[in-house]
């Protein structure tokens, strides 16, 4: 799939979209005002779903599960927007929300994990995770359109309720 571009330059344009991608989840950020950030106006709370998208994008640049350490600002099961998978039928319960600054600490740390560990796994490799069964170059699409999915949802929430609009960022 790769044999028209050198690994070198595929990296590079794999971590430029990281940036795009964490580039607008900034501007959302940003952009969103702090009673909305805070809103139960939605099951998934905004702060929420901010700090999701990340800690899967750091998540998912690590070379394995057993390689990732979570950022010093973790709280235990932040991450779900749900029950975790392993505990079904316990209640769900939404954690102290994160403020936006502690969310863009965190954005800022998952930017330099992009710039440190995309380049240090081959794309060939296994994706690192048993639950995502292709590579690491498909683990890193796959990663990058976890972002968007996210940022887009949040994009649109803050268009759709308070007429917020944020830019696109074609590259990172």
């Amino acid at each position: 799939m790769l044999e028209s571009m050198d690994e070198s330059a595929t990296v590079l344009s794999i971590v430029s979209q990281y940036r795009a991608s964490l580039a607008m989840v900034k501007h959302v950020v940003h952009a969103c005002p702090e009673d909305f950030w805070l809103s139960t106006g939605y099951r998934n709370r905004f702060w929420h779903i901010a700090y999701h998208a990340l800690f899967f994008a750091h998540l998912y640049v690590q070379a394995s599960a057993a390689d990732f350490k979570p950022w010093t600002g973790h709280k235990p099961d932040s991450q779900f927007l749900g029950l975790p998978p392993w505990a079904p039928n316990e209640p769900f319960v939404l954690p102290a929300p994160y403020s936006k600054g502690e969310v863009m600490e965190y954005h800022d740390f998952c930017c330099q994990e992009v710039a440190a560990k995309v380049s240090a796994i081959r794309l060939d490799a296994d994706s690192g995770f048993d639950w995502l069964p292709f590579d690491r170059f498909e683990a890193h699409l796959y990663n990058i359109r976890h972002i968007q999915h996210h940022t887009g949802q949040l994009a649109d929430r803050l268009r759709t309720a308070l007429n917020i609009a944020t830019p696109w960022v074609p590259k990172g």
